[in-house]
């Protein structure tokens, strides 16, 4: 079965964009594997709470994100 966890940072996709999200992996999946996986596609967007995730040695926030951004 095809998984994809997809970890965003909480409050910065509308319950809109995670569906296009769902949407478009799903598709990706079914485009590499074929059709008759769509049924057993998996795609979790989870929401990592605010700092709690990091990268290059850096806790990451909303307010640094959109900082950068």
């Amino acid at each position: 079965m095809p998984f994809a966890n997809l970890k965003v940072p909480a409050g910065t996709l509308t319950a809109e964009q995670k569906e296009d999200l769902v949407v478009k992996v799903t598709d990706l999946y079914c485009a590499t594997f074929g059709d008759a996986v769509r049924g057993n596609t998996m795609v979790l967007v989870d929401e990592v709470a605010d700092g709690g995730w990091g990268i290059r040695g850096e806790v990451l926030t909303l307010a640094r994100i959109e900082q950068q951004a």
